[in-house]
């Protein structure tokens, strides 16, 4: 079973002088010698490098006292997240489908051993607790495919305690800048080797293009959220917080992106790609939708007083949200297990390749992106006043719910026209969250409703009184009414958002 622990750490160039003094650092009492520890890594890796290309390692490494499978996600500079397996002779399944929407069916290959004599410091405040490990590590590297020859070097690691201050790696960074050591050019062992030993002429990609034409503009809003999803796929098959409501939004601002700017994306090719963005979103919302309306009933009933709580309504409501949450996680991480899963990301892979660039895509981007916005916009004008002619009732549900559809798609359209139209989208991006939340919690208070009338037959069909539940019913009731008199005010506040577009 694998286990994740976050890392924060720091690189320095090393030289024959070793490793300074470090007892005059701050909150430092006593440098303690934990002797020389002999590692024995192998880096895995695709033929084209997939992993490194996002800075992510996979290794499997013996020797020192974590021996074992190891693969490290970035998170920000000197920070990374590691996920560890005990050691095995295969990649642990766990690990690989950490890495599936990376990898996809490309076959993991060694590409790099690194063989380290690391030499061992504890840094120990006054009390013995371990504030720091600092280490000089002696590292060869071999190249074992795509590549020549192997290289040496010597660098000093400093990695913050579980749990400590990260403060306290700036006191040694001044300790030892202090005493002439640099900080690594790589960001980490791995990067350092595959450049020591890259084939001399591999072609090296020159900086990407600012965006300049409406087809350049799009595609970087593309990319974006195309990028964002492979992104979160480890996290989301970690259960991470908030992560399947990402990946779930970002499957949406591709599928709305598509439609919104069908002049300049051919639809006839992104059509079948959002009809596969739309199924995928369908299949993150089976358990993010769920989570929102446990939250919420949860909530609701923590505010009805005691004397008016009738029968086990918490505990038949924790069953009602813990069964429905175990089957979703599991349908959930086979469908990102699945081959359709894959063909998606390999679609939008070619799509940004190889974009369907229609005569428009060509243009200048502020015409073309505004007309795609201003049409969105009016698309929600119609459907939010529609809402508010109708009377109470499942058509005005129905027509508030339409709305809040289109304000994300306005919403999306005009975060991909921000770099081009500035503030006019800036605020119509503002004015389109606000009606989207707006309009939200009315849904909320359908979806509510319609969780609560099963709550309560399945109360009912098992002899417990089911009034609670009727009382939670009127309250959400009483929201609904409350966003359906709000909205043709609140409508009337943001119908100029259009105005400087």
């Amino acid at each position: 079973m694998a286990d994740t622990k976050r890392e924060i750490e720091r690189k320095y160039e090393s030289d024959d002088s070793g490793l300074p003094d470090l007892t005059g650092v701050a909150g430092v009492d006593t440098v303690l010698d934990k002797g020389v520890a002999e590692l024995d890594a192998t880096y895995y890796d695709t033929a084209d490098e997939r992993l490194a290309t996002s800075s992510i390692t996979l290794r499997r490494r013996t020797g020192g006292s974590d021996a074992g499978w190891h693969l490290k996600f970035p998170v920000s500079e000197g920070v990374r997240d590691e996920v560890r397996a005990p050691l095995s002779d295969t990649l642990p399944d766990d690990l690989a489908g950490l890495v599936r929407s990376r990898v996809r069916n490309a076959p993991l290959r060694p590409v790099v051993r690194l063989r380290s004599a690391r030499d061992v410091r504890d840094l120990l405040d006054s009390e013995g607790r371990l504030l720091a490990e600092v280490s000089v590590d002696a590292v060869h590297a071999e190249r074992l495919s795509g590549g020549d020859g192997d290289a040496q070097w010597t660098e000093i690691e400093v990695e913050l305690a579980d749990g400590g201050d990260p403060a306290f790696l700036d006191k040694v960074d001044k300790r030892l800048r202090k005493a002439g050591v640099r900080p690594s050019k790589s960001s980490s062992k791995l990067a350092r080797a595959l450049a020591e030993t890259a084939p001399k002429k591999k072609r090296r990609s020159g900086p990407a293009k600012d965006p300049v034409t409406a087809g350049d503009h799009v595609l970087a809003y593309v990319r974006t959220q195309r990028d964002a999803i492979v992104e979160l796929d480890p996290a989301v098959r970690q259960d991470a917080e908030d992560s399947v409501h990402s990946m779930r939004v970002a499957t949406r601002r591709l599928r709305s992106t598509f439609k919104s700017f069908g002049g300049i994306l051919d639809r006839a090719v992104t059509d079948p790609i959002g009809e596969e963005l739309r199924w995928l979103a369908g299949e993150l919302g089976v358990d993010r939708d769920h989570e929102v309306l446990t939250e919420r009933l949860t909530t609701a009933l923590d505010e009805v007083p005691r004397p008016l709580v009738s029968g086990p309504v918490a505990e038949r409501l924790h069953l009602w949200a813990s069964a429905r949450h175990g089957g979703a996680r599991g349908r959930l991480i086979g469908v990102l297990d699945s081959r359709r899963y894959l063909d998606l990301l390999d679609a939008l892979d070619a799509l940004v390749a190889d974009p369907p660039l229609l005569k428009a895509a060509g243009k200048k981007p502020g015409k073309v992106i505004a007309k795609a916005v201003k049409k969105d916009f009016g698309k929600v004008a119609a459907l939010v006043e529609d809402a508010v002619e109708l009377p109470p009732g499942t058509d005005r549900d129905v027509a508030a719910h339409e709305a809040r559809k289109k304000a994300k798609r306005t919403r999306y359209a005009a975060e991909a026209a921000r770099p081009v139209l500035g503030r006019p989208a800036k605020d119509l991006v503002k004015s389109m969250k606000a009606l989207q939340n707006l309009l939200g919690e009315h849904q909320d208070s359908v979806m509510s409703r319609r969780a609560l009338r099963e709550l309560s037959a399945v109360a009912h069909a098992a002899g417990e009184s089911a009034f609670t539940y009727g009382l939670l019913y009127g309250r959400e009731e009483q929201r609904a009414a409350a966003v359906e008199a709000e909205l043709p005010g609140f409508w009337d506040g943001i119908r100029d958002a259009v105005a400087g577009l």
